[in-house]
């Protein structure tokens, strides 16, 4: 069998990693993938929102599975071409996406299901939403409608930042912003949820916990993620009341919309004082959850997936121990970063998982060439185990560029 998965990050490495176990893989790629992946897969010089190209890779090569990484490919509606083709696929179409593509469609469908979230309110006038939030409490959560890589999201503390983000979205249009949505604050313990669906099957992975800030203390501009761990620091209760009152619910809204999801639900959840309420959705595997929650399935993901696709029942086995992961980026990170430059001591590292977010190769050596550049996962029995087996081999790489959080887990 041969696997096909679009992206390129750290996500799509872990998910190469997790393929290239399996007893029926016979070849990985990964378009376009990166130079730190090589040794799980080969990578494809094909852009993730060439759609056309990444199908006829697909047909040529006799591709058995592909599966979507990023959001961007689903926005622009991979999945709906390649079943229109007879490819097998896994990742939501178009319709299915916008639970993620625009926040203002998941909030609306949230309300009409009754699935708990933050009360919210929609704009597209700056006058409008300036004059609103005169009459708020702070703080407030500002967010772009449309995608923004995990970074058009701001918890305004004053009315004076509310102000300053507003502006920033809609009338600088910072992301491509038209339209954005500014909700009420939800405060408890944040984690993320995913599960394989398909209709009205939810199958729930074990939970993470990510750290979207760029420095310690959850300080600095929003990331793409600077790290996580698994399992998440939630009761099984509210768990229980995620995927009963959340995560299944929100399957079935689709499959009654006319939008029935397959693929990976992500819910970036908090448990509150009322239950566990929903911070958004993502329509495809959580990054960096993906690279903490992978290895610690005991199951072979093929199988899982085609299965699922199939129409058969399936069951998630785990393993006991748990996973902590700490991503190093580029400093200055996420605005104006430092690139190309050469990436060392990473081959002394030991005992945990390397996965590449942003490199490239020249002459048989590593460059960084993103804004994260990889995160380095390690297990344990107990979550600080993990965490100080991760943060005894990050001292082995040269950080001269680089830097990372250093309270990740704590």
């Amino acid at each position: 069998m041969k696997v096909l998965i679009v992206g390129s990050g750290g996500r799509e490495h872990a998910l190469a990693w997790k393929f290239a176990q399996s007893s029926k893989i016979a070849e990985v790629y990964v378009a376009p993938g990166n130079a730190g992946m090589k040794l799980v897969a080969t990578c494809i010089d094909i852009a993730v929102t060439d759609i056309i190209q990444l199908k006829e890779f697909a047909i040529q090569n006799k591709i058995d599975l592909t599966v979507i990484g990023p959001e961007i490919a689903l926005e622009k509606g991979i999945v709906d071409e390649f079943i229109k083709a007879g490819l097998n696929v896994f990742g939501p179409t178009k319709k299915a996406a916008e639970i993620e593509t625009s926040k203002i469609y998941a909030k609306e469908l949230m309300n009409k299901y009754q699935i708990p979230t933050a009360n919210y309110q929609k704009f597209s006038d700056c006058d409008k939403a300036l004059a609103y939030i005169k009459e708020q409490s702070y703080p407030l959560v500002i967010k772009v409608d449309n995608l923004a890589n995990g970074k058009g999201v701001i918890i305004a503390r004053s009315e004076k930042e509310a102000q300053n983000a507003i502006r920033d979205f809609l009338i600088n249009k910072r992301y491509n912003c038209q339209k954005i949505i500014i909700e009420t604050f939800l405060e408890g313990e944040e984690f993320s949820l995913m599960a394989f669906v398909h209709g009205n099957k939810v199958y729930p992975l074990v939970t993470a916990r990510d750290y979207k800030k760029a420095y310690d203390l959850d300080l600095g501009p929003n990331t793409g993620g600077m790290g996580c761990y698994s399992e998440a620091n939630i009761s099984e209760l509210t768990l229980k009341k995620a995927i009963e009152t959340i995560m299944i619910p929100c399957a079935k809204a689709l499959v009654n919309e006319g939008r029935s999801f397959t693929g990976i639900l992500y819910g970036g959840l908090i448990a509150t004082n009322e239950g566990p309420k929903v911070i958004e959705f993502n329509a495809r595997f959580g990054d960096p959850e993906t690279e903490v929650v992978l290895p610690r399935l005991k199951n072979d993901l093929f199988v899982l997936i085609a299965d699922l696709l199939q129409g058969k029942e399936i069951k998630l086995e785990w393993e006991s121990y748990e996973t902590l992961g700490v991503v190093l980026a580029a400093k200055g990170y996420p605005n104006n970063y430092q690139k190309n430059f050469e990436l060392l001591g990473v081959n002394k590292i030991n005992g945990v998982i390397p996965f590449y977010m942003g490199v490239n190769e020249k002459n048989g050596k590593v460059y960084a060439s993103g804004g994260r550049v990889l995160i380095l996962v390690g297990k344990g029995k107990t979550k600080d185990k993990a965490r100080q087996n991760v943060y005894k081999e990050l001292r082995k790489i040269n950080c001269e560029k680089l830097f990372y959080r250093a309270d990740i887990g704590i």
